[in-house]
């Protein structure tokens, strides 16, 4: 069992940044791909990106590429989110997942292919 604990959310003005961090308890976090997953109000939950469990590949959504970077510290059994140049349509909750598969490369999209999950942190961007 993986346990997923979000924090680092918050207010900020569009164009600021914010760095989410997802703290895992478990021996496993270090084989495990990480993604980060959100859900604005009214709106289904929908890819952000991703990272392999030696962080050796990461895909991101086309709305943040260039904005937002996955990174991860195995020894300190989290990943990241650093979100930069925020846009008003960036608010909603994150929320971090692991796919159970070990030491995998391949990078799933689908939400449904995430075992664990984590309660979510709210971001809000104020135009």
């Amino acid at each position: 069992q993986v346990q997923l604990v979000e924090s680092g959310g918050g207010l900020v003005q569009a164009g600021g940044s914010l760095r989410l961090s997802c703290a895992a308890s478990g021996r496993t976090f270090s084989s495990y791909t990480m993604g980060w997953f959100r859900q604005a109000p009214g709106k289904e939950r929908e890819f952000v990106a991703a990272i392999t469990w030696n962080g050796g590949n990461t895909y991101y959504a086309d709305s943040v590429k260039g904005r937002f970077t996955i990174s991860r510290d195995n020894a300190k059994n989290t990943v990241y989110l650093q979100m930069n140049s925020l846009k008003p349509e960036d608010t909603a909750v994150y929320s971090c997942a692991a796919d159970s598969r070990l030491s995998t490369s391949t990078l799933r999209l689908a939400a449904r292919e995430y075992d664990y999950w984590g309660q979510g942190t709210q971001v809000t961007v104020s135009s």
